[in-house]
């Protein structure tokens, strides 16, 4: 049966899928990344897991994939296919596209997590049918996916859709990029579980407790969600003026309050408006599978792009 490999690698866990061509997932698998090893374990991992997939496909699914995705997090530059840079996983210009495909013996396309996850949701998410949208996760730190006819936008030096270091406090916050202020500095989950943490006392907070104190009535937490929600706003309202996407899809941790973080934020950036047309506001539909139906689609348009006749080595 005909497939492709598709791994996302996060900074704690990869998963990983074969994926046939009608994108129905044949097999899923999942391991841990072994970053405590360094990043040359980390490489390994990755190479050694790719590997294991190709091996499973041949064995159960009568040939081996024809081609990979993967997804991986921190600064890529997708037209050379190397990890330039992540601080999670501490590797530096790793030419992981080479590797990949040296180890595996077919065609590897690389991508940068956030921006493949919002591939998936314009192909077959929330924005499937739109020609221009904006994803934005909400996570750890905060990134975003320009989506445009169909594809999404890498940018001239690979860092298109950096959403999160958009200054919305200026002084403000310190931020690991340099900057001060930067949007993911108050609107990211880890900043509200920060801040809620500190605020309540408990130092085992995070953004959900927050936001299932909010839903409670609890006034304390009210203001600290206002205060994310806010500086959000300033952020994607930016965004929207500089942009212009028709869709806004907002997925990732914080996105999970559902309707105590989108009815606030909605009205949010409805106040901020003022020439610009507002977007529809969507919550992501892929969940935490966005990164692996991703670097499947990477993988199936890479395959559209390569000769008939090429083989994979079996």
């Amino acid at each position: 049966m005909r497939h492709v490999i598709a791994l996302d690698v996060g900074g704690t866990s990869m998963k990983a899928a074969l994926v046939g061509e009608d994108g129905a997932v044949l097999h899923d698998a999942r391991r841990e990344t072994g970053r405590e090893g360094g990043p040359d374990a980390v490489v390994e991992h990755l190479l050694a897991f790719a590997a294991d997939l190709r091996a499973h496909g041949a064995r159960h699914l009568g040939a081996p994939a024809l081609a990979a995705g993967v997804a991986v997090p921190g600064t890529v530059d997708e037209a050379t296919g190397t990890a330039l840079y992540s601080a999670n996983l501490g590797w530096r210009d790793v030419p992981l596209r080479a590797l990949l495909a040296e180890r595996l013996g077919m065609p590897v396309a690389l991508g940068h997590d956030v921006r493949t996850g919002g591939l998936a949701e314009g192909r077959a998410g929330a924005g499937r049918g739109a020609d221009r949208f904006l994803f934005v996760a909400l996570g750890t730190g905060i990134a975003g996916a320009i989506g445009l006819a169909g594809g999404v936008e890498a940018g001239a030096n690979g860092f298109a859709g950096e959403i999160g270091h958009i200054v919305v406090r200026p002084g403000g916050r310190p931020c690991p990029c340099g900057q001060t202020g930067c949007l993911e500095r108050y609107a990211s989950a880890a900043a509200v579980g920060t801040t809620w943490a500190e605020e309540s006392g408990r130092p085992d907070a995070d953004a959900a407790d927050c936001a299932r104190a909010v839903a409670a009535g609890d006034p304390d937490a009210a203001r600290v969600w206002t205060e994310a929600v806010e500086a959000l706003a300033d952020g994607l309202v930016t965004a929207l003026t500089l942009l212009d996407p028709g869709t806004l899809i907002v997925g990732g941790g914080l996105a999970e309050a559902g309707d105590v973080l989108f009815r606030p934020l909605g009205a949010a950036i409805e106040r901020r408006l003022t020439f610009q047309a507002a977007p529809v506001l969507l919550p992501a539909a892929l969940g935490d599978a966005a990164g692996c139906l991703g670097a499947a689609l990477l993988a199936q348009d890479l395959l559209q792009h390569i000769p008939q006749t090429t083989e994979v080595r079996t």
